[in-house]
């Protein structure tokens, strides 16, 4: 094995910085990193489940534990005698941590990086040692954006650009601002400068990506908007042939972001939507600020403006208080807005949340309604791609060269060996386990 193992969690935000990570702890092949996710409970658990594969797998190796888990749960993490280094998410992105001469890191102050409601951890004194394996600061108190910014993506041939992070709303489910701070964008330059490399360095297909996307701006001199970023990163980059978003906050996309997602032909006519639940009430609890015919009317005008292009949603089943009515509300927004990118999460409390509080519904009956509603995707999801059989779809191939996407995010996959990381033409034939084939296809 040449240079760390990263092992990543979670969304596209840590793809990108998992990749940074890898540029900046070198050729470390002692090295495991656990970038994190915090955004239930069930991926606490796989993380540490992940933990405990990669030290039955590696029992030599250096484990450090970075991402939104490491930063709201540092004690957790502490505990696991599988780990070596807990590294909070402002420090993963500093070059200190991965130096090949820190085999042991030294104790530092613990910040409040958590909610007031949620008691940071102090230090764990009454754990021989634990204290020495964190490095966790006040991610709240972080006003910077990340200085480094992947370059270099092995798996994937497309690559993922974070443009913001951090998040200034504070849904009463989520416990992800309390991983990644408050909201903070990257300067247009930046970006376009790190776009050019990427472009140079032979990738089609930039995701911009970051915790609330949509926010992108207001803390920057003039503040600009998504939209207007989008431009400048269209007009400075001539030789990028797609642009792909990340999740949206539907009630964020003016006018300005709709007008490029209706008609710029190099954005690619796929969105995913964070709409978390189908109900008014629901919807009201959750703290969000969009309404569910408001969700359902951006959807219609996007695809009256731009028939192909193709829906994706966050929704959590079983949210605190939700009736089978509430539910049924739910249900009824994947067909309604042909949700065929589906992201079903069963509602899970975090502590210290306003949602945890709530009354709760049962574990079966979240179960079940997750179940309900991955199928309704799945429905909804196998008659688009049915739809699509006989059309001529233009596919960036993966570096396997035997698979892709389509514009619109149809996985794809290739009889015959394809050139890597190239855009193709493919007509498609048929569908299988859940991909288009093509048999045919030409430059």
């Amino acid at each position: 094995m040449s240079g760390p193992q990263i092992i990543t969690l979670g969304c596209r935000l840590n793809i990108a910085e998992s990749e940074a990570i890898r540029e900046m702890a070198g050729g470390q092949d002692d090295l495991i990193v656990v970038n994190s996710c915090a955004v239930t409970a069930e991926a606490v658990r796989q993380t540490r489940q992940a933990i405990r594969r990669a030290r039955r797998d590696r029992p030599d190796a250096r484990i450090m534990v970075t991402g939104c888990a490491a930063q709201t749960e540092p004690e957790t993490f502490a505990a696991m005698a599988e780990v070596d280094a807990v590294i909070g998410n402002r420090e993963k992105m500093t070059p200190s941590p991965y130096s090949s001469s820190q085999r042991k890191l030294g104790s530092q102050e613990i910040g409040h990086s958590v909610g007031p409601e949620i008691p940071a951890f102090a230090g764990m004194t009454n754990e021989e040692g634990a204290a020495q394996k964190v490095q966790v600061s006040d991610i709240m108190a972080v006003r910077e954006t990340a200085p480094h910014m992947a370059s270099a993506f092995a798996e994937h041939a497309r690559a993922f650009l974070e443009v913001q992070n951090g998040c200034d709303h504070r849904c009463t489910f989520c416990i992800i601002p309390y991983g990644r701070g408050n909201s903070r964008s990257v300067p247009a330059g930046a970006v376009i400068d790190k776009a050019k490399k990427l472009v140079d360095a032979g990738y089609r297909e930039i995701v911009l990506t970051g915790v609330d996307v949509t926010s992108y701006g207001p803390d920057l001199p003039g503040a600009p908007s998504l939209g207007l970023l989008i431009e400048r990163i269209l007009k400075g980059v001539p030789g990028l042939s797609r642009l792909r978003l990340s999740s949206l906050d539907s009630v964020e996309i003016d006018e300005r972001l709709f007008d490029l997602l209706a008609h710029e032909p190099r954005m690619m006519p796929h969105l995913h939507l964070s709409l978390q639940a189908g109900d008014d009430m629901i919807l009201k609890r959750m703290k969000r600020r969009h309404s569910r015919a408001e969700a359902i009317r951006i959807v219609e005008r996007l695809k009256a403006a731009r028939p192909d292009i193709s829906i994706g949603a966050d929704i959590i089943a079983g949210f605190p208080t939700e009736d089978e009515a509430m539910f049924e509300n739910s249900l009824r927004l994947v067909e309604q807005c042909a949700i065929v990118h589906g992201h079903i999460f069963p509602y899970s409390p975090r502590t210290g949340t306003p949602a945890a509080r709530m009354p709760q519904v049962d574990r079966a009956t979240i179960k079940a309604r997750a179940a309900r509603l991955r199928s309704a995707c799945e429905a909804q999801r196998e008659g688009w791609l049915r739809s699509l059989i006989g059309s001529t779809q233009s596919v960036l191939v993966e570096r396997n060269g035997l698979s892709g996407h389509a514009e619109n995010f149809a996985p794809v996959r290739f009889a015959t060996p394809q050139t890597p990381s190239s855009i193709i033409h493919a007509k498609i034939t048929g569908l299988e386990n859940g991909a288009l084939i093509a048999q045919e296809a030409q430059r």
